[in-house]
């Protein structure tokens, strides 16, 4: 059986963690009862020893006695503790919970801290509760006011379809000039003088909207004019500037307010409802039904655990002290307002209902998917596999080693070929499989410490990738690129032509890209398409917003920059046709590979800081401005340590030695300060941060030298090792495995720390930004 702690550690929210019971405090103290019950034992032993001179004996009136006091035990069960429920301020519910010993124990002191302890615990639960359940109320009202707004607009669209002239919204209904795709002046939206019909559309309209909440400025009436005869309405609606297209209009509606201050402002044209700025509304709306459920279902779950935990303590209480003090107790946990109020049940049932009606058609299954959605059940073939693939991969290496060992491939004469031709390829599958072994070891540490990774990349919890399905993929790209390389070898010591069997590692390269872009509901679809959904947003910063993932992939990358290069290189070897007459070196002398060279080295330190830019324009905090100038030194030293591999002279070596430390020392600052929060001479754990989640404090200090160590690896490319062809790759393909560790190792600080900020803050759903919102006029 499952001791409750170890259930409630499993099962309790983390980013909540802090707000639910101590169960483990009180244990403590449950335990210093008993130690101070097993000493007065004992003392009382020794007294009745010395008393009859040890000399035992029985009295028949023992019985009677016994029965007395056990019966009157029973009688005063309900009277040995007293709790006070005292209001703190009028006209405010919240109230504070008080215990006073009815009774004398033998072991008062730890009794009445364990009291105090519970009442702390107690007032600690119920004042959480009532400031959470207060912000999803709150959030519920504003959605309902949303929700009516949005369907006052799909109104005027429907009406719109039937009637050409309805469906004009007054120009005072200002778009947000940041957020809007709704191009000032279009023609034909003025009110017709001589329309009757569309004006009283439109008044209704407007009454409508502010029934909703809506306010109309300076007007003397709900129906006051302008000059012009129409009503100005304080309201704008923020689409977020998600996609290339929102971003272009935001920024160009922006300048041209800003710079230009449009003097047609208050004109007699007006704005047409856009059927897509709808859309987008709807969509964001829903979502924020969704996350204010989840938030809703959390507290629930919280209630629910906290009463268990209540009930389980004091039962221990009375087992140790040997008192009925639990039903007293938990009599008044019951009346406390997280466990007596019912707005919590009565809001998720709103949210049901209206979810159910307005966002699923009356379906009510398909709004549960919506509401509840089902997480996957592990499945122990997955399990399976790995340890099958494992094995393969291991038996197939050896295989490879031995027939490379035979037919001789790193000899003098064939090493330069094969490793010109053949390894680029196989390479990056080798750098792509290490980097998804350490995304599963980084998955598993991450559920081990219970870190909420699926909430802080906004993954969907039913189809995200957990440890074992990363290892799945992992182990079957190993064996299936091993399996190639076996093949390759064979073939190739059968006396097949080079020309053909080189066309192999490309083979593979093409069935990965259509395996990666399969529309079928096979192999992971929908991780495949969220992984090119980042990276398009990578590709095309700063246009798109950028989200956690999107900027933890392009941190990625940065790590892969051989692979980068790799790819570069077999592209040009395969689509150039030099794979059939075999020479390698087309393309490794080419003007414009080499040009290339620098663009790609130069790609991902470019993608990450124009993602730093994008946010600093939609949070405007000078940090991203920071982080973006280490992105940009980055760039520098890469620059400057591939043209040293070109022209190595004492000059480019200084060049070379400067901008590398300059980066080197500019990267580990923002490591260990930034992105894992370390470096705090004031904390309590001497120069880490306040809150660990690993116990074992050397464990971080040893990460600390390792990410030092493993950060100046780039030391390597200044130092002229004199080695062959064969050692140069392999060299080189080791410092690459080296920085895809350390990304690794870099991961899992970097999730901790942005977890903890969450629990710092109690953030356990999404905020979600609405798109309707009052302005002041003007």
């Amino acid at each position: 059986m499952v001791k409750f702690s170890k259930e409630l550690e499993a099962q309790l929210i983390p980013e909540w963690k802090d707000a639910f019971v101590n169960y483990w405090q009180l244990k403590k103290h449950i335990k210093k009862i008993k130690l101070s019950k097993m000493q007065q034992k004992q003392h009382q032993h020794h007294c009745d020893f010395n008393h009859n001179n040890g000399v035992f004996g029985l009295s028949i009136c023992d019985p009677v006695r016994f029965l007395a006091s056990k019966f009157s035990r029973d009688n005063e069960a309900e009277n040995i503790i007293q709790v006070k429920r005292k209001v703190m301020e009028e006209g405010d519910d919240h109230e504070v919970y008080k215990t006073e010993l009815a009774q004398l124990f033998s072991e008062e002191d730890e009794v009445r801290a364990f009291f105090e302890r519970l009442d702390r615990e107690l007032n600690k639960v119920n004042q959480f509760y009532r400031t959470k359940e207060s912000e999803f109320l709150e959030r519920g009202e504003i959605l309902n006011k949303q929700l009516q707004i949005l369907l006052e607009l799909k109104q005027i669209l429907i009406d719109r379809r039937r009637k050409p002239s309805g469906g004009i919204i007054p120009r005072s209904w200002t778009p947000c000039p940041r957020n809007s795709d709704i191009p000032d002046g279009q023609g034909g939206a003025a009110l017709s003088g001589d329309g009757t019909a569309a004006a009283t559309e439109t008044d209704d309209v407007i009454a409508a909207l502010e029934r909703n909440g809506v306010s109309f400025i300076n007007a003397a009436s709900s129906w006051a004019k302008t000059k012009k005869g129409k009503p100005k309405v304080a309201m704008r609606i923020d689409i977020p500037a998600e996609t290339p297209a929102r971003t272009i209009s935001a920024v160009t509606s922006m300048l041209w307010e800003d710079l230009v201050n449009n003097p047609k402002k208050e004109s007699g044209t007006g704005d047409f409802i856009n059927r897509k700025k709808i859309q987008c509304a709807e969509k964001i709306i829903r979502g924020a039904f969704v996350e204010l459920y989840r938030g809703l279902g959390l507290l629930k779950t919280y209630s629910s655990l906290n009463m268990v935990a209540f009930a389980k303590i004091l039962k221990k209480f009375d087992k140790v002290s040997n008192q009925k003090a639990s039903a007293s107790y938990l009599q008044v946990v019951k009346r406390s307002h997280f466990i007596s109020s019912d707005k919590v049940v009565r809001l998720m049932d709103e949210v049901e209902s209206i979810f159910t009606k307005h966002f699923a058609n009356n379906d009510r299954k398909k709004a549960m998917k919506f509401l509840r959605p089902q997480q996957q059940k592990e499945s122990h073939m997955v399990t399976f596999f790995v340890g099958l693939f494992t094995g393969c991969f291991v038996s197939l290496f050896c295989v490879y080693a031995i027939l490379a060992h035979l037919s001789g491939i790193f000899s003098t004469n064939t090493e330069a070929a094969y490793m010109e031709t053949v390894y680029p390829v196989f390479s990056v599958f080798a750098l792509l499989c290490l980097h998804l072994f350490m995304y599963g070891c980084n998955l598993f540490m991450w559920k081990s410490t219970r870190i909420n990774y699926n909430f802080i990349f906004e993954f969907s919890p039913n189809t995200a990738l957990k440890y074992r399905d990363a290892f799945l993929l992992c182990t079957t790209f190993m064996t299936a690129v091993v399996a190639a390389m076996v093949v390759h070898l064979l073939l190739r010591a059968s006396g097949f032509s080079p020309s053909k069997i080189d066309a192999i590692p490309g083979i593979l390269l093409l069935i990965s890209i259509c395996l990666l872009i399969c529309p079928f509901d096979i192999f992971y679809r929908p991780t495949r398409y969220c992984f090119l959904r980042i990276i398009r947003n990578i590709i095309c910063s700063p246009f798109y917003k950028v989200l956690m993932v999107d900027f933890f992939m392009a941190d990625q990358l940065t790590s892969q920059i051989p692979l980068l290069r790799h790819l570069e290189s077999t592209a040009c070897y395969f689509l150039a046709g030099s794979f059939k007459a075999h020479h390698y070196d087309t393309c490794k002398n080419g003007r414009l590979y080499r040009e290339l060279a620098y663009v790609i080295s130069f790609l991902p330190y470019y993608w990450r800081a124009m993602q730093c830019a994008r946010r600093w324009f939609d949070e405007y905090d000078t940090n991203h401005l920071a982080n973006m100038g280490k992105y940009v030194s980055a760039m520098v030293a890469a620059g400057a340590r591939l043209t040293y591999t070109r022209q190595s002279n004492y000059l480019w070596f200084g060049i070379v030695l400067v901008t590398s430390v300059v980066a080197t020392i500019y990267q580990l600052y923002w490591d260990f300060v930034k992105d894992w929060g370390f470096l705090n001479p004031n904390s309590r754990n001497p120069w880490l941060r306040d809150d660990l989640i690993l116990r074992n404090k050397s464990i971080y200090y040893i990460s600390i030298a390792l990410n030092v160590v493993l950060r100046i690896a780039w030391v390597e490319t200044v130092m002229r090792f004199h080695v062959t062809t064969v050692q140069w790759r392999m060299l080189d393909f080791f410092m690459a495995s080296l920085e895809v560790i350390r990304r690794g190792h870099w991961n899992f600080y970097r999730l901790e720390n942005e977890h903890l900020s969450n629990v710092g803050k109690f953030r356990a759903v999404k905020a979600v930004p609405l798109p309707f919102r009052e302005m002041d006029s003007d």
